[in-house]
């Protein structure tokens, strides 16, 4: 009976796995990106959830920015360093006409700080959500 049961739980987290993939709009060409993420220092994996959320993992020293710029590669962001501006994010760029703009939160509260500024830390989690003004 268990010769049955741990194969359906390997076919459950691969086909969750899969799901979780193309919700990030990446089509399995960056598996092993993902791969990398999940066993990133921060312990969170990217995830997209739909349009207007994306969360990670913070890692020691790291700036929000530099770990969204690596964790999604269709991330997008006006400058740089402490003065950029994210404008884009899973493929989904802010519409500025309709106030849109891309807000990072740390832990839950929004952050104080501007993402090419904000360091983060390990265990942290590092979100962005698509919000008007």
């Amino acid at each position: 009976m268990q010769r049955t049961t741990i194969p359906s739980l390997k076919m459950l987290a691969a086909a969750a796995a899969v799901a979780l993939l193309a919700a990030c709009g990446s089509g399995g060409e960056n598996n092993a990106e993902a791969d990398d993420a999940a066993s990133a220092p921060g312990g969170l994996a990217p995830v997209c959830v739909e349009k207007e959320d994306f969360s990670y993992g913070g890692e020691d020293g790291e700036t929000a920015l530099d770990l969204l710029l690596e964790n999604d590669p269709t991330a997008e962001a006006a400058g740089e360093g402490e003065t950029a501006f994210v404008t884009g994010i899973c493929g989904y760029a802010a519409d500025e006409g309709a106030n849109e703009f891309w807000a990072l939160y740390v832990d839950g509260e929004q952050a104080t700080e501007g993402a090419g500024a904000l360091e983060t830390e390990d265990g942290q989690e590092i979100t962005w959500k698509l919000e008007t003004f």
